[in-house]
């Protein structure tokens, strides 16, 4: 059994997806498709930067799902691989919005848009410097928890991703963030403060919620093809109806990161592949449990050297 997973913000590099861009009508095609439907040459930031727009949310997000997209259809399309004989699909924060497209559940061009507001409304719920997220290292989810709890009336930081055992991520404002690194340091909890603009995934996003919440209503989603594990309740999405509500829901909910991958490995997962830009899930993948296999599809040498588990 195998499952396919998209990786979220943070995996964009400029010159992302060139080499594919330079060789294939396929995907120079979507790429064109994606710039006339938004309206602004998205292609020119991810092949040639600048960089700094590139990581401007409302680009980042659009600019990493065009690429996961791109490489979902050319394995197909180039090279007979069907992705969609996944068991599983899930994406990290904006990739499970590459997971419900390429398990036909919206619309190229709709995913495009609704993820320019997705990262236009995150970016604009909190003013720039007003709030932030650090990296925790080394450490177990429950521990943090209760740290947490502890702490509630000198600081209002929020679990934002439960990436893998030994990585988790919180959210808040820049302030009460300060004042939890110096209390996790002198615990000996390995912090990082981590180079993003706003505190995502926690309930200082309460704006973007709203945005969502009217913009998600709007569109039409069907039944995936797939079984889509959603980053909220970290188990199986029942239906199209569920999956609305639950991408509402995940913009100020915690990224059950590690609890995804598990429940797909419990039912019997034996192999992952990433679509998309960088490493980053393997990695996690691989902390979570090192003896199921991973590939990293960012090029066509990756393509070629895929071998899926039946």
């Amino acid at each position: 059994m195998f499952s396919v997973i998209f990786p979220g913000q943070g995996s964009q590099l400029v010159g992302m997806g060139k080499d594919l861009h330079d060789k294939y009508s396929l995907i120079q095609d979507l790429f064109k498709e994606a710039d006339d439907t938004l309206g602004f040459p998205l292609s020119k930031l991810i092949l040639s930067g600048p960089k700094e727009e590139l990581d401007l949310t409302e680009n980042t997000q659009p600019a990493i799902f065009l690429i996961s997209y791109s490489i979902f259809k050319l394995a197909k399309t180039e090279f007979g691989i069907d992705l969609n004989k996944a068991n599983f699909f899930a994406g990290h924060s904006l990739g499970e919005y590459s997971a419900l497209t390429c398990a036909g559940s919206l619309q190229f061009s709709d995913t495009l848009k609704i993820l320019k507001v997705r990262g236009k409304a995150m970016q604009n719920s909190v003013p720039k410097g007003v709030g932030g997220m650090v990296a925790i290292l080394g450490s177990e989810i429950e521990i943090i928890e209760n740290f947490l709890n502890q702490n509630i009336n000198k600081y209002q930081c929020y679990i934002a991703n439960d990436n893998s055992l030994g990585q988790i991520v919180l959210s808040g404002k820049t302030q009460d963030l300060e004042k939890m690194m110096v209390d996790l340091k002198e615990k000996n909890i390995k912090n990082i403060k981590l180079p993003v603009s706003a505190p995502f995934h926690c309930k200082l996003m309460n704006k973007a919620t709203l945005v969502m919440n009217e913009e998600i209503a709007k569109l039409n989603f069907k039944e995936p093809k797939n079984v889509l594990i959603s980053n909220v309740t970290g188990k199986e999405i029942a239906n199209s109806i569920e999956l609305k509500d639950l991408l509402v829901k995940q913009i100020e909910s915690r990224v059950r990161w590690r609890e995804s991958v598990s429940l797909m490995i419990e039912k019997g997962v034996t192999q992952f592949i990433e679509v998309g830009p960088g490493k980053v899930l393997s990695g996690l993948v691989k902390r979570i449990n090192k003896d199921v296999k991973v590939n990293a599809i960012n090029n066509e040498e990756d393509i070629k050297l895929i071998n899926i588990n039946d």
